[in-house]
């Protein structure tokens, strides 16, 4: 489909300011919200919201393509709902305020979310008990494999479902039975973590709703191997019979990032398996991920027509080849389930006539990156003048280093052409490059326009969100307080925004 004219500011919930360590759906959120508002700004893009494990990537390391995170949930409103004592819930002055120090903060913050679920289970109020049954019953599809796997990790720490009794990881119905009454207490804990999170971020999109914000939500491609869908679903991943390790990975070849490839390690997909079932996972996927976000990103647009499949066992993703997927026959069928599709797709990469016919067919605006602009000559597809309209224009996404982190490192040619696509002689003369691309973006004929809060604050590369060629420390930036999105930002935002009819 496409969309109105619009700009809006690419931010992930766990980069807000907190102090507990990491950004949550709490009281910075509603000011980021408030300042989003105030800007003239009508879409927020965040990443996959749900749970991470090892390197806490939203879009590897997930246990689950449809929970929420435990720990972006607000611990005042448990304070408000009583559920947990405002003197008993202190802060995390020791964990860093422009990071997320994930060792601090899961230890910290489990301790006050399993405090508010033994006080949930002695006091609830009818309401709430009730509300929380119907959520569950609800969410029945998803929830229930995905609480029992959880609660089977924290009773087999430091293993992967497949090395867990051979019972319970094959899914034997009488052995998933006894783990049901056994682990009770923990599959409730892992229920209720999900009712309040989905009960709070509710509450914060129906806040932004109000206020004329949209929501874009990220749906990554690919799931983790150590979830609860590829443990619920083996049969859909191309998975070893015997280990049930990946017998397939994903990744992409060599490119931009890496020269090597990518290699991500998460299982590809049993596509035949797939459509006989008329993609049933992937269009509950969809659905559940709309109950939560008004616009869904696809991230790895390309891996619905094609996808780089690396065999089990290797080192980097040199050794892959590309296997067709039913793109055109997926999206038909979701679309004849879901009706019109709020869909973005991320067509960076390598993209072939066959990836673009499979945007085009289905009117998905793809996504233009300045960063990219700037290396070669005038037919560059990511200059401003080759763009079409429907189409999303970032300065940088989370995988890019941010704008002013990028002037530093580019290439005298690409800052020359820069200077000259701005109009000026040399490259000295751009004195804000970040507000320059901001500037860039907004004035394009894109639809769409989503920029960075890195770049909106002038931040270098100390604030990066995720360099995809290293796997270690990312995903941990986060802003300091609300004071930083000062009246400022808002009146050189909204003035852009209202210059170029966003």
């Amino acid at each position: 489909m496409t969309f109105q004219r619009a700009s809006g500011i690419l931010l992930h919930p766990t980069c807000l300011p907190s102090p507990y360590g990491i950004g949550d759906l709490g009281q910075a959120a509603y000011e980021f919200v408030d300042f989003l508002e105030r800007s003239g700004q009508k879409l927020w893009q965040i990443l996959p919201l749900g749970p991470t494990g090892d390197e806490h990537s939203p879009y590897i390391m997930n246990y689950s393509a449809f929970a929420g995170n435990p720990l972006m949930i607000d611990l005042h409103q448990l304070v408000e709902s009583g559920l947990l004592q405002a003197e008993e819930v202190t802060a995390l002055p020791e964990a860093p305020t422009d990071r997320v120090d994930f060792s601090l903060v899961i230890p910290h913050k489990t301790r006050f979310l399993r405090r508010a679920f033994d006080r949930f289970r002695q006091t609830s109020k009818p309401e709430t008990a009730a509300a929380m049954e119907a959520f569950c019953q609800t969410q029945a599809y998803w929830l229930e494999d995905f609480a029992l796997f959880m609660a089977l990790l924290e009773a087999n720490p430091n293993t992967t479902w497949n090395q867990w009794e051979e019972a319970i990881a094959r899914r034997h119905p009488e052995a998933l039975e006894t783990q049901r009454q056994q682990l009770q207490t923990e599959i409730f804990y892992q229920k209720f973590l999900q009712f309040v999170f989905f009960e709070q971020w509710s509450k914060l999109r129906a806040y932004a709703n109000e206020r004329n914000i949209q929501i874009v939500g990220d749906v990554s491609i690919y799931v983790c191997h150590n979830s609860a869908e590829v443990w619920g679903n083996p049969e859909i991943f191309k998975l070893d019979p015997q280990t049930l390790e990946p017998a397939y990975m994903a990744g992409v070849p060599p490119d931009y990032f890496s020269a090597t490839g990518q290699l991500w390690g998460n299982p590809v997909y049993n596509w035949d398996k797939l459509q006989e079932t008329n993609f049933t996972w992937w269009i509950d996927r969809f659905k559940a991920t709309l109950q939560y976000v008004d616009i869904v990103r696809i991230d790895h647009f390309r891996g619905f027509e094609a996808y780089w499949q690396v065999p089990g066992g290797e080192t980097t993703a040199m050794n892959g080849e590309w296997i067709k997927a039913p793109g055109m026959e997926f999206f038909q069928a979701l679309g004849d389930a879901l009706g019109s599709l709020p869909v973005m797709a991320e067509d960076l990469g390598i993209i072939t006539p066959e990836v673009e016919e499979l945007r085009d067919r289905f009117q998905f605006p793809g996504m233009r990156i300045l960063q990219f602009a700037f290396g070669d000559d005038e037919t560059n597809a990511y200059l401003p003048h080759n763009y079409v309209r429907n189409c999303v224009v970032y300065p940088g996404t989370h995988d890019n280093d941010t704008a002013i982190g990028w002037w530093s490192k580019a290439s005298p040619t690409e800052k020359q052409n820069v200077a000259q696509y701005l109009g000026f002689d040399n490259p000295h003369e751009i004195t804000e490059i970040n507000w320059s691309l901001i500037r860039l973006a907004l004035s394009s004929v894109a639809d769409l326009a989503l920029l960075p809060l890195q770049d909106v604050l002038g931040l270098g590369s100390e604030a990066r969100m995720n360099d995809p060629s290293i796997n270690a420390g990312q995903w941990r930036w986060r802003y300091e307080n609300s004071e930083q999105l000062n009246t400022d930002l808002e009146h050189r935002l909204i003035h852009l925004t209202h210059l170029y009819r966003r």
